[in-house]
C-alpha cells in the first residue's frame, strides 16, 4: 500500500500538477508547479521547501553504539562530536559500496543514520550478541522538512535563533511553533540549507510555521525534478543512478568502491586506521595494487561543439534542463568507448551542459578531454567535453 508522509496534508494542496512518484513506499511530488524550473530557481535565488520524510532513519543507542558503527561504517564516526553530522557510507567485505547516508551524533551513546533504502536487517546481521547496541527503525516517528537556498538561514532563524550560528553539518535542538525539533545544516541541493526534524505528530504545526515565516521571500515547495537538477550541479550521487547498492547488483560491473565513486576522501589515513570496519582490507588492497577501475568525475560539455553539431543538423541547439539519469557513453578522440555518464542536464546556473560520469583513472584529471555521445536527428554524435572536479556548482554560502 502506498503511504503518505506526515506533511502530505499540506503538500497535496500545493501540488498543482497532481504528479507523484513512489519513494520508499510513500508519495513524493514530482513537481508542484507546471515547470520544475520555477522551483529550481526558488532554491538557487531564495529558498525552497522539500519533504524529506520518506528517508529511512535508524537510531543506534547503547554503550557500544560508537564501537559498533566504527566497525560497519567506512568513515570513522569516532571523530564525530555530539551535535555534529557527517556524510558517510558502508561497504561489503569486498570493499564495494552498499549505500550512503548522513550520520548525526546526538550524544555519546546515541546516533541517527539516514538511508535511501531499507538497511535495518543489514545492520542487525552485523551486530554481535555481546554488543550492547540497540538498533531501532524510527522512520515513521520522524518527519523531516528540508529548507534549501540563500534565504533559508534567515527564515529559520526567525523561528529558532540558534540556527543563525549553526556550522556546516552541525545541528541544534530548538522549538518551532512550540514543538521540539532538531535543525541540522544539511541537505541534498549543494546550497545553503537546513533540515528540520520533528515528531510526526508535530509535522503540520512545524510546516505551517515555516511556511508563514517564508511569506514574501519567493519561497516555493519543490519536488523531485528540481531536487535532481540541484544535486547534479552539486555532484551529489544518487542511488540506482550514479551507483548501485552492492547488495542488489547482478555483477561487479554494477558495483563500485568508495575511491571509484570519488569518495576516497572519507578514508584519509586508512593505512594507519586500526578499525576493522567491513571492507577495510579489500579497500587497502585496492589502493596498494592500484586496481581502481574508474573514477567518478564531473563533465562540462564544450558549448561551441554542442552548438555546431546541432546547427549542422539544421536545429536550434537545445538547452534542456530536464535531468537525464541514464547511461550516455563517453569516448576518447579515437572513438573508443572509455566510460559513461550517469547523469546529464543543462545547468541554468552554469549555462552549460554538465554530467556526472565514470571515466578511466588516467582520464579523470580535471581538464582531460573526452567526447560524450548524444542523439541528434535520430542518430548518435560525439560532442567534446572536459572532465571537471565535483561539485560543479559550489557557492561559498553553502559552508560559510
Amino acid at each position: 500500500m502506498i503511504r503518505t508522509t506526515p506533511f502530505h496534508e499540506r503538500t497535496a494542496v500545493l501540488n498543482e500538477t497532481g504528479l507523484w512518484s513512489h519513494w520508499a513506499g510513500h508519495l513524493a511530488a514530482e513537481k508542484y508547479s507546471l515547470s520544475e524550473k520555477f522551483e529550481y530557481f526558488a532554491v538557487r535565488n531564495s529558498a525552497g521547501v522539500f519533504d524529506t520524510s520518506p528517508l529511512f532513519k535508524y537510531r543506534f543507542t547503547g554503550r557500544d553504539a560508537e564501537r559498533f558503527l566504527a566497525g560497519v561504517l567506512a568513515r570513522d564516526p569516532r571523530t564525530l562530536a555530539p551535535g555534529h553530522a557527517q556524510y558517510t557510507l558502508w561497504c561489503d567485505d569486498r570493499g564495494f559500496v552498499v549505500e550512503d547516508g548522513v550520520l548525526l551524533r546526538h550524544g555519546e551513546r546515541e546516533f541517527v543514520l539516514t538511508a535511501a533504502e531499507p538497511n535495518l536487517g543489514w545492520f542487525a546481521d552485523l551486530s554481535r550478541r555481546r554488543d550492547e547496541v540497540a538498533i531501532e527503525d524510527v522512520s515513521d516517528t520522524l518527519a523531516v522538512l528540508s529548507i534549501q537556498g540563500p534565504r533559508s538561514r534567515g527564515i529559520l532563524a526567525a523561528l529558532e535563533p540558534a540556527v543563525g550560528g549553526l556550522a556546516y553539518f552541525a545541528f541544534t535542538r530548538g522549538t518551532i511553533a512550540g514543538r521540539e525539533v532538531t535543525i541540522s545544516r544539511t541537505g541534498y541541493t549543494g546550497d545553503l540549507g537546513y533540515e528540520v526534524w520533528a515528531r510526526a505528530e508535530d509535522a503540520l504545526a512545524v510546516w505551517d510555521a515555516v511556511w508563514e515565516a517564508s511569506r514574501g521571500h519567493g519561497v516555493l515547495p519543490f519536488g523531485l525534478q528540481a531536487l535532481y537538477m540541484t544535486r547534479i550541479e552539486a555532484g551529489l550521487l544518487l542511488l540506482d543512478v550514479d551507483f548501485a547498492s552492492s547488495r542488489f547488483a547482478w555483477t561487479d560491473a554494477d558495483r563500485a568502491t568508495p575511491h571509484e565513486l570519488g569518495l576516497g576522501w572519507m578514508l584519509k589515513g586508512l593505512e594507519a586506521d586500526e578499525r576493522l570496519f567491513v571492507g577495510r582490507d579489500a579497500i587497502r588492497r585496492e589502493l596498494a595494487g592500484g586496481t581502481s577501475r574508474f573514477r567518478t568525475t564531473g563533465l562540462v560539455v564544450d558549448w561551441r561543439d554542442w552548438d555546431r553539431v546541432h546547427a549542422e543538423a539544421g536545429l536550434i541547439p537545445p538547452k534542456d534542463h530536464t535531468p537525464v539519469q541514464e547511461e550516455q557513453f563517453v569516448y576518447d578522440d579515437d572513438g573508443v568507448q572509455v566510460g559513461y555518464a550517469t547523469s546529464f542536464m543543462y545547468s541554468p546556473m552554469l549555462q552549460r551542459h554538465i554530467a556526472i560520469a565514470r571515466v578511466p583513472v588516467a582520464s579523470a584529471a580535471p581538464g582531460s578531454k573526452v567526447n560524450i555521445e548524444v542523439p541528434v536527428s535520430h542518430r548518435y554524435v560525439h560532442v567534446a567535453a572536459r572532465t571537471a572536479r565535483l561539485p560543479l556548482w559550489n557557492p561559498e554560502r553553502k559552508t560559510a
